[in-house]
């Protein structure tokens, strides 16, 4: 059967999830507080609690002590506005990639080309166990049904990217997942896939994967109905306006599904360029402001250093800069935040 590896040019060994698990374990109070950051998340998006749901954080991790050091940070402003802001950091381990490029710390953390995906998984797991240390909820993205096995039981919200909310996959996926899932809308701007995943994803379905010894098997879910969208714009045009809403929430209401959403300040609502992130974000805020309870969520790409850099000498990258997608820096972070609250306070002032 050599014909089958022509054009596979070197195989390794990947670690099980109980290898794992058993290096990093976590005890039943890390259990118990995973639990309490899901119901939270899940009682946002359902309209239960008329708190904001935030998902801020770097656009990649690849340094874990910059993540760190920003986990702490946000630690602190947390717990400030923790009446309005139910607040969890974006840690992706995995980037899609529209061509070629690094693909994230689990691939490759040492950014050099050597793949050492074992490592990789190391290092987030601890990351993820460090962060529900300092109770700091975990965001993601998943790009395939082996990674979660790996790392869910750490994540209280997920996401399913632009590249892969049409994947038949990725929302059988996403119907077996135990925490909320936003889906986000195509990369060129189409919505109702979005909304299709979201439908899909609330039913049972079957998908292949990997035991916690590392075995195949064939996974049955239950579905999952703490599903929803998230607006990240498109490749022409962001989609956050006042207007945009309207009409994708009466999407959502023909469809059938809740009228709730999340918006991604970055993206394509931001054309790429991280200072378009505070006019999405003041956009959202005031919309909270004047009573559209539409609005449950917003995601920021947020970093302690502005901007982004160039992956080219690991040796030489600036510390807590991004080196995929532009992020917003730590003060602009804070005033967003403090906006974003301020908002939600005067939406839960005049209701």
């Amino acid at each position: 059967m050599q014909e089958n590896y022509l054009k596979t040019f070197r195989q390794k060994p990947l670690i099980s999830p109980a290898e794992l698990f058993k290096a990093f374990p976590i005890d039943s109070t890390t259990i118990k507080k995973i639990q309490h950051f899901r119901e939270s998340a899940r009682r946002i998006i359902a309209g239960e609690d008329k708190k904001l749901l935030v998902i801020v954080g770097p656009c990649s991790i690849h340094d874990v002590k910059s993540a760190l050091e920003f986990a702490k940070k946000l630690q602190t402003i947390a717990k400030n506005l923790a009446n309005e802001l139910f607040i969890i950091m974006r840690v992706y381990f995995e980037k899609p990639r529209t061509t070629i490029g690094w693909k994230g710390l689990i691939s490759d953390p040492y950014l050099n080309n050597t793949f050492d995906v074992n490592h990789g998984l190391m290092l987030a797991r601890k990351l993820l166990i460090d962060l529900s240390k300092l109770d700091i909820p975990a965001g993601t993205e998943f790009l395939d049904t082996i990674i979660p096995q790996y790392l869910s039981d750490l994540i209280s919200w997920s996401a399913i990217g632009a590249r892969t909310s049409e994947s038949q996959l990725h929302r059988e996926l996403a119907s077996g997942l135990a925490m909320p899932v936003g889906f986000k809308n195509t990369t060129d701007g189409n919505v109702q896939i979005a909304i299709d995943a979201v439908n899909t994803a609330r039913y049972s379905h079957h998908f292949l994967s990997i035991n916690s010894e590392g075995k195949p098997i064939v996974i049955q879910t239950l579905g999952n109905s703490d599903c929803h969208i998230v607006l990240r714009g498109g490749n022409d045009e962001p989609n956050y306006s006042a207007i945009h809403i309207q009409h994708i929430t009466q999407l959502l209401k023909n469809a059938g599904l809740p009228l709730r959403l999340m918006v991604d300040c970055s993206h394509g609502n931001s054309m790429k360029y991280y200072q378009n992130q505070m006019i999405a974000a003041q956009s959202v805020a005031e919309q909270i402001k004047q009573g559209g309870s539409a609005i449950c969520g917003v995601m920021l790409e947020s970093h302690l250093i502005a901007g982004n850099q160039k992956l080219q000498d690991p040796a030489a990258l600036r510390y807590g800069q991004s080196i995929t997608d532009e992020c917003i820096g730590w003060e602009e972070t804070i005033s967003i935040l403090r906006t974003l609250a301020k908002s939600v306070m005067t939406r839960c002032v005049s209701s």
